[in-house]
């Protein structure tokens, strides 16, 4: 069974059921017994019980006063109450920072078929040539049938390049958000989501926008910005900094405010990136590299006259000198 297979959610309540049984107190034989009996019965298990295991740093990471915002979430990601809740039992929530924000508590990747950590960049080719990239902390899955070729972005930001179908007839492109459908033939276009829409750039082809709630489906032209909405699609106008630069590893900043700049920044890192109100309107232009933002803020403070201040690795405020 391949790594990056989806699974069903019965075998994801029944990995998380066993962490559960064998994270608290000691285990007895028969448990243990069962456990191995379960995990060696099918290849599914075994997968499910990895994928869990291997989400506990990243859990371990969610603070008790963001429990509330998961749960409220769990519709979109897929995740019962239930299996949400034993989760955060289990990989001690009660225990962690305060400030950490809830980008890095990943209840979409259990269900995903791709996904990328925090600071990951990952480049996908699928069956029919299209080719994806994925940008930092991001989910996806896929469904291609004789009718259509879909991808499921569940969480984050992705860029795509739809190949050319070699099926007659041609089976259209669609990309699925929690707000609507993007339909897509021989275009590239990069679509990030926000907690209430999706924002959408497209750089070639054309687009069919169709809100979640029936709003009236819009068109939309290579070199415009959409807003993506469950009761409709507006044009917007471009951001500060160049869209998809990210896919090859660089935020390409145009006379954007610092704040804005430190805000896109810390999408690749872990913990808090503060900027101090008295340099937040500061401009920042050129070229920054996101494999290390840590050099990145380095270079930043020397050539702007910043200074940062660590108080821990993982909360960085970046102030005047």
């Amino acid at each position: 069974m391949s790594a990056s297979a989806p699974l069903s959610s019965r075998t994801i309540d029944d990995a998380i059921d066993w962490a559960v049984k064998l994270q608290f107190g000691e285990p007895s034989e028969e448990t243990l017994s069962a456990f191995q009996a379960w995990h060696a019965s099918h290849t599914e298990h075994a997968l499910a019980w990895q994928r869990v295991q291997s989400l506990g740093e990243d859990f371990r990471r969610v603070s008790p006063q963001l429990t509330l915002q998961v749960l409220e979430k769990l519709p979109a990601a897929g995740l019962s109450r239930r299996q949400a809740l034993k989760l955060l039992i289990l990989l001690g929530a009660s225990a962690a920072p305060a400030w950490l924000a809830y980008r890095e508590a990943p209840w979409q990747r259990l269900l995903a078929e791709y996904s990328t950590a925090t600071g990951e960049v990952r480049h996908l080719e699928l069956a029919d040539g299209s080719r994806l990239v994925l940008n930092t902390d991001t989910a996806i899955s896929t469904h291609f049938s004789p009718y259509e070729r879909r991808v499921i972005l569940r969480r984050g930001e992705v860029l795509v390049s739809t190949g050319a179908d070699t099926t007659s007839p041609r089976r259209p492109f669609r990309l699925e958000t929690p707000f609507g459908l993007l339909q897509a033939m021989d275009s590239r276009f990069c679509v990030r989501l926000y907690p209430a829409c999706a924002r959408v750039s497209i750089s070639q082809g054309e687009l069919s926008l169709l809100p979640a709630n029936g709003g009236a489906p819009r068109q939309a032209q290579a070199g415009q910005d959409w807003w993506l909405r469950a009761s409709l699609a507006e044009p917007t106008q471009a951001r500060p900094f160049a869209e998809g630069a990210w896919a090859e590893g660089i935020l390409a900043a145009r006379d954007m405010r610092l704040v804005e700049f430190l805000d896109e920044l810390g999408r690749y890192r872990v913990g808090r990136l503060a900027c101090d109100p008295r340099v937040a309107d500061l401009r920042v232009s050129g070229n920054y590299q996101l494999a290390d933002t840590d050099q990145t803020l380095r270079f930043l403070a020397r050539t702007q006259g910043l200074q940062l201040s660590y108080r821990t690795r993982f909360w960085v405020s970046v102030g005047p000198a």
